[in-house]
């Protein structure tokens, strides 16, 4: 059961989001809403759960879904409310749908797209993503979100996140102030200030989602099961510009604490 209600998650996981970047969210959409998007997702493949025969490439990379089952999943009164919670009630844009989905099936290949890094916010009309650009305010992303559309275990290719490592991307973005860094220049040490941070898996039922703070280090993995996994990895968009009238939400809490602010 989720251990958040309709009104906000509370002062404990509030914390814990600060503190770790993220919050596992169980039961955010329905096992239902769940198939329905599964269903879609098979057709627009050409794929079919019965025919493994088919499942030639570690991983198929599906666009922005607008279909309804989408809409439903990423807007149910929970996750508003966390939303709500986490961002502040008025400061982000209701979802209009689901994606990217990278399907990662079951596969002995490399991927090609396991590797660390934190998903760039802006500047992101540059054909070459390393040239994608994120700044200390996350300006253009309010949340990252890994919605769990299928049943994901520690074989089935989880994302993996290295916790509280959003506190050391956010004192690497201070000094840069408003142009912020691109992936490049973040990525030029192997974000070695993160080395060091535990790593947990993105398991759980199918309806999970996990809200995570816009820097929060993650990396993909191949899919060692024998199914595929299902996975949708949208942001949460901000309704405008950073506000300092406004009390600080809890992702700029994370932000002005990793630096001292």
């Amino acid at each position: 059961m989720p251990n958040i209600n309709q009104t906000g998650l509370g002062e404990a996981p509030v914390e814990d989001f600060i503190e770790c970047g993220y919050h596992k969210l169980e039961g955010a959409f329905s096992a239902d809403l769940a198939a329905d998007i599964r269903d879609i997702l098979w057709k627009v493949m050409g794929l079919s759960p019965d025919e493994p025969g088919g499942w030639t490439t570690p991983v198929v990379r599906l666009p922005f879904m607008t279909a309804p089952p989408f809409v439903a999943a990423a807007n149910t009164p929970i996750l508003h409310a966390a939303y709500d919670e986490l961002v502040g009630a008025g400061r982000w844009i209701a979802p209009t749908g689901l994606g990217t989905f990278p399907v990662r099936f079951p596969s002995p290949d490399d991927p090609g797209d396991a590797g660390w890094h934190v998903d760039m916010s802006f500047g992101t009309d540059d054909p070459d993503f390393m040239q994608w650009r994120v700044n200390v305010r996350s300006r253009g992303r309010a949340l990252l979100m890994l919605f769990l559309c299928s049943d994901v275990g520690q074989d089935d290719g989880p994302t993996r996140i290295r916790v509280g490592s959003h506190h050391d991307i956010a004192r690497q973005l201070l000094p840069r102030g408003e142009e912020g860094m691109t992936l490049g220049e973040l990525a030029a040490d192997g974000f070695a200030s993160t080395a060091g941070c535990n790593e947990v898996l993105a398991t759980g039922a199918a309806g999970t989602v996990y809200l995570c703070h816009p820097f929060l280090m993650h990396s993909a993995q191949p899919n060692r099961a024998g199914r595929p996994r299902f996975m949708a990895q949208p942001p949460l968009l901000p309704r405008g510009d950073f506000d300092p009238a406004l009390p600080p939400s809890p992702v700029q809490l994370a932000i002005r604490r990793a630096c001292r602010l």
